[in-house]
């Protein structure tokens, strides 16, 4: 049998009350993945025993998750830790460079490919009493799939669809058969689904052949609202408005070709604001798509904290969401971002992916679509809010209204909610022993 893993819990977890443990399987930071916290939280709040499964490979994400440790009502348990130099993080390298190579040579899927927490997870996972295990990674589905087979309760929540990320040539090096395997095991074997949109449930229904998951939104709280700080830290000119965009990473490939794109159409005058980490060639590549009358509007951000961001995003007036059609996932999904802006009460110039259209259709007033790659397209629709104060302002106070009624964590707790009470009061080995007499049959 393999040792142990070494492990760190942040917070408490308790042995005594042996009802209604959920264990959330991530094998990543919890900093970094807000939608595990909110639904790791919900869940505490609710009455359930919440242990989250995640792992550290980042010295400066690892001492974020050591800050959050006071105010998390779950317990954060970490599987691995390949900040610190030792035996447990030379073999999970070797691991994953050998099933890298061996899909290279052979074109073998396997899972050492789907990242370094697997093996982790799963020494952790099976030690663990628990009524219900959530799978948010592509490693942790391969843990919750296993687990299932033995007859345990196993869900997954969709935060992208997994097999069906990135674009093509990143494609190349991913296990794509074996996510698409786990996936359809998950949702077909499994207790409990759910993913960010409407238009991701029904395709997840249509390719698999199973019951359409739960629509949980990836919102924000609407009490959040309550700690803006009213203050203008981004903004040079305040007579002018302003266009507001943000991701993890600032540059090519975030969507943002079609904003600089549209900037020389515009008829009227804006600031932009982008904000995230820089990638390499930055300053060259805006060089190379934006007229230099325009480079002096587009000013950078580096990103600020969770706790800040809403105050920063609440500054401006229009909120920017460039998402592909070109990766089926991204076209699917609805990202934080645009929940974000209709939170913070900006106007919504988008891009016209399927997720996107299901938030407009529930947002009216709020969200303005363009096609795709039409940059003429979004300069038309842009000018149209920065050329009328009263339409602007009327957009602005239907994303309030939309966030405030249906796009708030608020709003889309009781869905996990009810989701998870029923995965809890499905049979657990009966459920198992009954499938298995079927197929043998």
């Amino acid at each position: 049998m393999a040792p142990a893993a070494k492990c760190e819990v942040i917070s408490a977890w308790s042995l005594t009350d042996q009802m209604n443990r959920v264990i959330i399987l991530t094998g990543n930071h919890l900093c970094y993945n807000p939608r595990v916290v909110k639904e790791a939280t919900t869940l505490a709040n609710a009455g359930y025993q919440v242990k989250v499964l995640g792992a550290w490979t980042n010295r400066e994400l690892k001492r974020r998750d050591i800050e959050m440790r006071g105010s998390l009502p779950f317990v954060f348990q970490t599987v691995m830790d390949t900040t610190e130099s030792g035996p447990r993080r030379l073999c999970a390298r070797i691991g994953r460079k050998m099933g890298l190579a061996i899909h290279g040579v052979t074109g073998i899927e396997n899972e050492y490919q789907l990242g370094y927490a697997r093996r982790a997870l799963s020494r952790v996972a099976v030690g663990e009493p628990a009524d219900l295990w959530i799978a948010h990674s592509e490693a942790a589905m391969a843990v919750a799939a296993d687990l299932a087979r033995t007859g345990g309760r196993a869900g997954i929540d969709f935060e992208d669809w997994f097999s069906e990320d990135l674009m093509p040539d990143a494609r190349k090096g991913r296990p794509v058969n074996l996510l698409r395997s786990l996936e359809g095991k998950l949702l077909r074997d499994g207790v409990h689904a759910t993913c960010p949109s409407r238009a991701m449930s029904d395709a997840l229904s249509n390719e698999f052949g199973c019951f359409p998951p739960a629509v949980v939104y990836n919102a924000f709280p609407w009490a959040d609202r309550r700690a803006l700080d009213g203050r203008k830290l981004d903004r040079q000119d305040l007579t002018v408005r302003s266009i507001h965009w943000f991701s993890q990473t600032l540059g090519p490939g975030r969507g943002l070709e079609d904003l600089l794109s549209a900037l020389p159409l515009l008829q009227h005058d804006v600031e932009v604001h982008l904000r995230g980490n820089p990638s390499n060639g930055l300053a060259s590549w805006l060089g190379v798509r934006t007229p230099k009358r325009w480079l002096k509007r587009i000013v950078l951000h580096h990103p600020v904290s969770p706790a800040e961001l809403l105050s920063r995003i609440a500054e401006h007036d229009i909120g920017f969401a460039g998402e592909t059609t070109n990766i089926r996932s991204r076209d699917l999904t609805v990202t934080n971002k645009i929940l974000y802006y209709l939170l913070a009460g900006l106007a919504v110039a988008a891009s016209d992916t399927a997720g996107q259209r299901d938030v407009a259709l529930q947002a009216p007033g709020a969200v303005f679509l363009y096609r795709c790659g039409d940059a003429s397209a979004l300069a038309a629709a842009l000018d149209r809010l920065l050329g009328s104060s009263a339409a602007l302002e009327r957009a602005k106070a239907a994303a309030l209204a939309a966030a405030e009624q249906t796009f708030c964590w608020e709003r889309q707790e009781n869905v996990l909610l009810d989701s998870v009470a029923r995965a809890l009061s499905s049979p657990e080995r009966t459920l198992m022993r009954n499938r298995a007499a079927a197929a043998a049959r």
